[in-house]
């Protein structure tokens, strides 16, 4: 949330130079309260592990938020018990005429698929676009940001030679940018994935930038300037053990996999690994509750604040 203090007090052009969030008495005295309404369509198998890992982040801030669960209605889960999904989660179906602050698309096991050939993509296309007029802020999440990037600005994906997998340094592009405000200059993150977006081809789309990426995994996170549609490449929301039950899993399996990248002590599966990115996961979804949606989302979703809805 911002500090409040007066615009002529000096420590207000210092703090603006830091990208720290500062208002003004007057905007604060304007403000209206009310919570944010944030939808989440959780595409991973693993949902109620999912949908836990993101409340923790969603929940860490002073902002009240209430919380949608939405599910494909073309695609029948087969790993989520079936009551659950009837008593929390329901179809884009029911909320298509609602408006909602955030949306939050996460990563699918899909990555391989062309996305025209997922069985659920022409839903998701729907919604893609629905959100565009329906929804301030979009957080697309590892293959929901390769989705996003690729229905809303024509960019692809490239398979990689091996698995992304494993935690990697990240480095900041623009410390300006509100969504990274507050985080070091070289950060960690997890990966987990077999394709991968370039930043040549995002940055070549007018009004797009990339804010952070690693010199081994890659673009990291990218957005467009008005930060309506932010794109994370990575799982910034996987807990101590999600890599090590990935692995394990795989190794089960018979896959070739590798140990994850800088995440067991010593690179030794039997060790416990250490948590190393999770302040950084923290504030990236503190920065855009705060930024991205509460800063700019208009009090009464219905009119848009003003009697319209600017579509992006």
């Amino acid at each position: 949330m911002p500090v409040n203090i007066p615009r002529e007090l000096p420590a207000r052009s210092v703090l603006q130079d830091e990208n720290v969030f500062v208002m003004s008495r007057d905007r604060a005295q304007h403000q209206d309260i009310r919570p944010l309404r944030i939808a989440i369509l959780n595409l991973m198998p693993t949902k109620i592990a999912t949908e836990t890992h993101l409340l923790r982040l969603l929940g860490n801030s002073p902002i009240q938020v209430e919380i949608t669960l939405l599910r494909m209605g073309t695609h029948e889960s087969r790993n989520t018990p079936p009551e659950h999904l009837e008593s929390f989660y329901t179809t884009f179906d029911a909320v298509r005429s609602q408006r909602f602050d955030g949306l939050v698309i996460t990563g699918a096991p899909v990555e391989l698929l062309p996305f025209e050939d997922v069985d659920y993509w022409g839903e998701l296309v729907e919604i893609l676009d629905w959100s565009r007029e329906h929804v301030w802020s979009t957080m697309h999440v590892c293959w929901g940001a390769q989705a996003g990037l690729y229905h809303h600005h024509g960019v692809p994906k490239y398979e990689l030679p091996a698995k992304m997998f494993g935690i990697f340094a990240h480095q900041v592009l623009d410390p300006r940018a509100p969504i990274l405000s507050g985080f070091d200059e070289v950060f960690p993150a997890p990966h987990s994935r077999h394709t991968e977006v370039r930043a040549e081809d995002v940055e070549a789309v007018p009004g797009v930038r990339v804010l952070a990426t690693s010199p081994d995994a890659g673009v990291y996170l990218a957005a467009t300037d008005d930060g309506r549609q932010i794109y994370v490449t990575g799982h910034p929301e996987y807990e101590r053990d999600t890599l090590r039950a990935e692995y394990d899993r795989d190794v089960a399996r018979g896959l070739r996999i590798q140990v994850p990248h800088n995440y067991f002590p010593g690179d030794d599966p039997a060790g416990n690994p250490l948590v190393t990115w999770r302040s950084h996961a923290f504030l990236l979804y503190s920065n855009w509750l705060n930024h991205c949606v509460y800063q700019g989302t208009p009090f009464d979703l219905d009119t848009g604040g003003d009697g319209s809805w600017v579509q992006i």
